[in-house]
């Protein structure tokens, strides 16, 4: 198990160092730009949800970790997906006149 991440040392910097330079760039973007941001970030995560069907679809029968994984992949990205599009419609409806 040690042995992995001596191997992959790179990545698991590599990953560290986005999800702070990740954290850096959103705390600095407007709150104007947020709804467009929003619905980008909605179009990949579509990708994402995709690639993890075709992932889960080539995962061999027996091996139950890939398949588990595979799945809980598929769950969080359609609920990340399903809730980004809601709260994108939501915050666009602010923007529409209202009736009277």
């Amino acid at each position: 198990m040690l042995s992995f991440f001596h191997e992959h040392q790179l990545m698991f910097y590599l990953l560290a160092f986005s999800i702070l330079l990740g954290i850096e760039v959103i705390s600095k973007v407007p709150a104007v730009l947020h709804t467009p941001l929003m619905s980008g970030a909605n179009a990949i995560h579509g990708v994402v949800l995709v690639g993890a069907i075709i992932v889960l679809v080539q995962a061999r029968a027996n091996d139950y970790v890939s398949l588990a994984v595979g799945f809980v992949a598929v769950v969080f990205g359609t609920l990340n997906v399903v809730g980004g599009f809601a709260v994108t419609d939501r915050m666009l409806e602010m923007f529409k006149k209202k009736k009277k």
